[in-house]
């Protein structure tokens, strides 16, 4: 049996009542894992449902909402969060009858806004969503067969259905984007926590008052109840040896009519069920029996452990323990508390309380309690900013030491790692010590002064560009975060399909067909292992240019040195221009590979034709060919045009290659005046 280890797990709707028994048990059970909890503490959440925890190292609460999709976005990234269990729902049925529309928007909606996120971030290794065993619909009275997992859905009422529809996205992700998904059906639970709009806690707490247990309908309704901590165990079966596209029922063959709960109840409280039991007139639909087969989970190893008689006893003296748990509840107690869900209020009964003094209340009380509470656009606070840090590979490199100040000038948060790329144990040191959102790697062998000393040092250029670039990659994937690796287009060259001065450019699925040099079949292979993971954004560099003429590594600098030139037109990257819109695809989440050049094509002589334009008047070179070009250098060089239309798509305001070097090189460092001919 496969066994799956989570490092950061994100748990929504963790302050209601199952979540919180299954974060509670997480969070006591595995300390290496870290619990980050989102509600939005709606009418029947609880904070203080999650205070066995609240000193907990490994344990975070956010308020906000699912349907934030920015939120959702942010917490994935910084959190590094690899594994969500999908809690948050709207689930009352009686509420479902008289505000559909808030089931629709926090069941269905809610849901695709995290799907979303998971596939647009590209980090989550399991998504475990919590359905119902309602989206069934009725079960028949003589089946003695339960719903399987792979039973048709018919949902009666528009909580079910909801939750269905739910199911159908999380599916839909599953097979379109390849997400990791689990999907969960479970029977009823109760327990100690649960708020009383539902059956037992609102029989127990009605019986606390000396109040009339109201039944709806005759009370024949069978349901299946599990105790909240078996069901919490169940979960931590299925998160550790659920199997991916599965569905799993979480269910016991144990029923009970509604009015034998009610009987059971009293009992406890020494009451006579003929006084206290009050038939009201049952809802628009109330399904007679759901009963569900649970063998698959059985088979993972869980089995039910409370029998009925010992949970609904913890339960009664739980309640009776901490009656005022809930404040006044008055309003959930009635027969059809439909109106106690409004779209957006959270628990209102007598307009004296709302969610941001229970809030206060409860962090004043426990200040150890660690809570993110983003700022609302109504509050008139400006809404909370990604908090971004890098991690840079490549500090002693040229693009390394751009990214560097980068960073500075846009105030982000940067460390250059101090690990090697070969070296597993230091990469996940940096990452462990740094806590980076993103992972920039810029280190790499090009070769000094140029690819010609790859030829000679083979060994050396493999470690560095294929095994530490593929190693940081790993590591970086074990943890979550996303890898911008500069690469290089230097693996194509032009032929038939894309001729010199054709305009056809290479796109981002074409397959490497430059293999002259040993530097660029390193690229070309790494490039292409780099495929199979979800986590890395490729960013194809070529023949790279700065405004700083003086480094030896730009273009520029280096042909406007050499004695003779080629003269071929090429794809090229203008540094001051496309480093920056790296560091954009990084706080965007781009992945993927990505020709990074700008578009369109310059000559080796339209360059040193500027150069002298703007910079030396004075200035002559000499042209060569390639095959005179050969006889000087050791290993061939590729020449090429790249199609950057994907990375201009992504962002317009990218200018030509020719525009840009005016705007970002040759302008910036005129000595020509203007106006001066040449």
């Amino acid at each position: 049996m496969a066994t799956f280890t989570p490092k950061n797990i994100l748990i929504t709707g963790a302050a209601g009542f199952i979540a919180s028994h299954v974060a509670n048990r997480l969070i006591r059970n595995y300390p290496n894992y870290k619990i980050v909890v989102l509600d939005k503490l709606d009418y029947c959440s609880n904070l203080k449902n999650l205070f066995p925890s609240r000193s907990s190292p490994n344990f975070k609460f956010v308020k906000g909402d699912i349907a934030s999709a920015d939120l959702v976005n942010f917490l994935l990234i910084t959190e590094s969060i690899d594994t969500i269990m999908h809690f948050a729902a709207q689930t009352h049925v009686d509420n479902s009858f008289g505000n559909s529309f808030e089931f629709t928007k926090n069941n269905i909606y809610g849901t695709h806004v995290l799907l979303e996120a998971c596939k647009v971030t590209g980090q989550i290794r399991r998504f475990i969503h919590v359905s119902t065993d309602e989206v069934y619909g009725e079960t028949d009275e003589d089946a003695v067969v339960g719903n399987h997992e792979a039973s048709q859905l018919l949902p009666t009422n528009p909580y079910s259905a909801t939750k269905a529809g739910a199911e159908m996205l999380v599916m839909a992700y599953g097979r379109s984007y390849d997400l990791p998904v689990i999907t969960t059906r479970g029977n009823n639970v109760y327990g100690p926590n649960q708020f009383p709009e539902k059956l037992i806690p609102k029989f127990i707490l009605l019986a606390m008052r000396g109040q009339p247990l109201p039944i709806h309908g005759d009370g024949s309704n069978v349901r299946s109840y599990l105790y909240c901590e078996d069901v919490a165990e169940a979960f931590e079966v299925i998160l550790h040896h659920g199997e991916v596209g599965h569905v799993y029922n979480i269910g016991t063959k144990k029923e009970r009519r509604v009015i034998d709960v009610a009987k059971d109840v009293c009992k406890l409280f020494s009451l006579d069920p003929d006084k206290v039991i009050k038939f009201v007139d049952n809802r628009p639909f109330n399904d007679q029996r759901y009963f569900l087969d649970d063998q698959k989970l059985k088979n993972l190893g869980w089995s039910e452990r409370t029998i009925w008689e010992e949970g609904l006893k913890k339960t009664m003296e739980w309640y009776t323990a901490n009656p005022d748990w809930w404040g006044d509840v008055s309003g959930a107690l009635l027969p059809h508390p439909r109106m106690l869900m409004m779209p957006g209020i959270g628990r209102q009964f007598d307009g004296s309380e709302n969610t941001q003094n229970i809030v206060s209340q409860i962090t004043n009380n426990f200040s150890q309690l660690k809570m993110v509470i983003p700022t609302s656009k109504n509050t008139g606070g400006s809404s909370p900013k990604p908090s971004l840090k890098f991690l840079i590979y490549g500090r002693t490199g040229w693009i390394g030491g751009l990214l560097g100040k980068i960073c500075e000038k846009q105030g982000i948060p940067f460390e250059y790692g101090k690990g090697r790329l070969e070296e597993r144990s230091s990469l996940i040191l940096d990452i462990q010590t740094v806590k980076p959102t993103h992972v920039f790697n810029a280190a790499g062998v090009t070769g000094r002064p140029n690819v010609d000393w790859c030829e000679s040092h083979k060994p050396e250029t493999i470690r560095t560009n294929v095994v530490g670039t593929l190693t940081l990659a790993d590591v970086c994937r074990e943890h979550g975060l996303l890898m911008m690796n500069y690469a290089t287009g230097c693996i194509f060259e032009y032929d038939a399909v894309h001729p010199e001065g054709s305009g056809i450019g290479f796109r981002e699925e074409d397959k490497p067909n430059f293999t002259g040099s040993f530097y660029s079949k390193t690229k070309a292979m790494v490039e292409e292992l780099l495929k199979e993971y979800d986590n890395v954004c490729t960013l194809r560099v070529r023949m790279p240019i700065s405004s700083d003429l003086n480094n030896p590594r730009n273009f520029i600098t280096k042909i406007s040195r050499y004695n003779k030139v080629v003269n071929i037109p090429n794809s090229m990257t203008v540094l001051d221009e496309l480093l920056p819109i790296s560091v954009e695809m990084a706080k965007r989440n781009c992945r993927g590979i990505w020709n990074f050049t700008n578009p369109g094509v310059i000559s080796h002589n339209e360059i040193l034709e500027m150069y002298k334009w703007y910079i030396d008047p004075g200035f002559k070179w000499v042209n060569f060919t390639l095959e005179e070009q050969a006889k000087v250098i050791v290993a061939p060089r590729s020449n090429n045009e790249m199609d950057a239309s994907k990375l201009k798509n992504e962002f317009p305001e990218l200018l030509s290659i020719k525009d840009s070097l005016i705007k970002y090189v040759f302008e910036p460092n005129r000595k020509v005046p203007v106006g001066v001919a040449n």
